[in-house]
């Protein structure tokens, strides 16, 4: 404890002010031995289509500008894979891709009033698993409509 004296200006008299100081105790915590954990050993999971026993995959990429035309390409990719018994995996949408640009409308006074543009990049990915060489044939033979990129890659 400790007392202070302070003088009072309307009374005009010496006031004794007690004040009490604490320390702070840390609360009690209670160890808790720990659980014994068994290093259990998981399967690697494949993700990809046939990646772990060994089978040859196409994998294709459609990009677009437009959903329209890349759904019909796709279509038309799975039906001349079919057509030749491959097995196939997708299609798959990925995200589309979007840039914005922005842009002032005028050049001087109005240098708040901005447009914005927003170019839309639409992707789709098939994997053919195990492709026959009839089936790649036919595959570079087919003719997409413009607009359509394709990247394929063997896995």
């Amino acid at each position: 404890m400790a007392t202070t004296e302070k003088k009072g200006s309307a009374s005009g008299g010496k006031k004794k002010v007690t004040t009490k100081t604490t320390k702070a105790t840390k609360p009690k915590v209670l160890k808790v031995p720990k659980a014994t954990k068994k290093a259990v050993k998981k399967e690697k999971v494949s993700r990809g289509a046939g990646t772990d026993t060994g089978q040859v995959v196409l994998r294709i990429r459609v990009r677009a500008y437009e959903s329209k035309i890349i759904d019909a390409s796709v279509k038309q990719i799975m039906d001349t894979a079919t057509r030749y018994d491959a097995i196939i995996v997708g299609p798959v949408p990925l995200p589309t891709e979007i840039k914005k640009y922005t842009v002032n409308r005028s050049a001087f006074i109005y240098k708040n009033a901005r447009e914005q543009f927003e170019i839309r990049v639409h992707k789709r990915l098939i994997d053919i698993v195990n492709p026959s060489a009839k089936t790649i044939e036919a595959l570079t033979n087919l003719s997409l409509p413009s607009g359509v990129d394709i990247d394929v890659k063997m896995l």
